[in-house]
């Protein structure tokens, strides 16, 4: 772990701010439960509750506190906003670069009769807005859709697509799991109807944190009942926001780890996090595009986009690849389907091994994502070395194979690890 060069973070952020952990430390001695009770540590684990809702609401432009709902992941957010707006009886519009948060929900609603459109990514997986008009019908409810790609990080234009729903008579939910924390969003400026987000991405918190920030006036079912807290000789779930939505006791020591994390994004700036991890993503790209033999997939000229960066080495199967550069370089990155199954589809690297029928597909390709807490040497360096040592010790050939380590044999395997050493040491003096 000491030497670890994590490029993993669209999955989770590992480096966190100190506070963080602090803060759940410090919760999971003191803290009761929250809404359970008029004794000191039920009321202090209730202060804290109140006030982290206070500061994502300030964050992320939700008009009121108790419009933020908390849940343990942005997963469990979209079930909840998804199955609580729509019934079979509607229709809903999605998009392929969606993550299976979205579309597994939305498939069980369309396998019990509602009705589901998809706008359509290019081979290069980008969205048209002007695709999504055609796709509306009467009994549309809602465009449920990503901001940005986990896989390739393109950003979508939430303003206009939620222009184009409104002027429909449906609502937009949005996954935001990868841009909350890292991209400035204000809900209501954009039109969104439903934020879902994860606390532990770009918000740097625990894992087990999440939520829905629900513009007023939306209807949300909920999707469990039981405990509230109050209300208790009620048969229903309370109606009112929040605790319509929280049924159970909150996992109050994430959300002061969340709580946390919000101090230290209020204090630096969403603004400052965006520019300084485009930066980054930025010099990552170009020191890695021109590589012979490396495919980068999404669209890099765009104002603002996720900082994630997809990539392929030749034919090479991007677990191979990925357990190289931890093996070799102790350089932690995601290989796999990155659950978004329509967007492989659309920029044909749907391919998982071999077989007559794969031919014409390249594999999923690898992919990193840069964080703020990370020196800039590693960008440039380790990154770009790995990726050229792999490929040359891969040679010209067209076959899939692991890649010989760095040292087994050659001056180059051993100055190069060498050289990603001293990149990663001074990553670590920076971080």
């Amino acid at each position: 772990m000491e030497k670890l060069i994590y490029l993993d973070n669209a999955a989770t952020t590992l480096h966190k701010p100190p506070q963080v952990a602090q803060a759940v430390a410090q919760a999971i001695l003191t803290a009761g439960n929250a809404a359970r009770g008029a004794h000191g540590a039920s009321m202090q684990a209730s202060r804290t509750v109140f006030e982290t809702r206070r500061k994502l609401a300030q964050l992320l432009g939700c008009p009121r506190p108790e419009q933020v709902a908390f849940t343990a992941n942005s997963t469990m957010a979209l079930n909840i906003a998804i199955q609580g707006l729509l019934s079979p009886a509607d229709h809903a519009i999605s998009t392929d670069l969606e993550h299976n948060s979205v579309l597994r929900p939305l498939y069980a609603l369309e396998a019990q009769g509602m009705g589901l459109s998809f706008v359509r990514a290019d081979r290069q997986g980008r969205i048209r807005c002007e695709d999504f008009a055609p796709l509306f019908r009467p009994n549309t409810r809602a465009v449920v859709c990503t901001h940005a790609s986990n896989l390739t990080g393109d950003m979508l234009d939430i303003a206009r697509i939620a222009e184009i729903a409104h002027a429909h008579g449906a609502l937009l939910i949005l996954d935001a799991s990868q841009t909350v924390g890292a991209i400035p969003i204000d809900m209501t400026a954009l039109g969104v109807d439903v934020l879902c987000f994860t606390g532990h991405k770009g918000l740097m918190g625990p894992q087990g944190t999440g939520g829905l920030c629900i513009r007023p006036g939306v209807d949300i079912r909920p999707l469990l009942r039981g405990g509230s807290g109050v209300h208790s000789f009620d048969r229903e779930q309370p109606q009112d926001y929040p605790t319509r939505l929280e049924a159970g006791t909150l996992n109050s020591h994430g959300i002061a780890g969340l709580d946390a994390a919000a101090d230290y994004l209020l204090t630096r700036g969403v603004e400052t996090v965006e520019q300084t991890e485009h930066t980054l993503m930025q010099r990552f790209y170009e020191g890695v595009r021109d590589i012979d033999g490396i495919t980068v997939y999404g669209d890099f000229s765009l104002p603002r986009r996720a900082a994630i960066v997809a990539l392929n080495l030749r034919d090479w199967d991007s677990a191979e690849v990925s357990d190289a550069l931890y093996t070799d370089y102790g350089i932690a990155t995601r290989p796999g389907a990155h659950c978004a199954p329509r967007l492989h589809q659309a920029l044909g690297t749907a391919a998982k091994g071999g077989g007559e029928q794969q031919k014409r597909l390249r594999p999923h390709p690898l992919r990193v994502r840069l964080s703020r807490i990370y020196g800039r040497g590693v960008l440039r360096g380790a990154g770009r070395g790995a990726l050229q040592l792999l490929l040359l010790q891969h040679g010209g050939g067209g076959g899939r194979r692991h890649p010989r380590r760095p040292g087994a044999g050659g001056e180059g395997g051993r100055t190069g690890a060498a050289h990603l050493r001293q990149a990663g040491a001074g990553h670590r003096r920076a971080g």
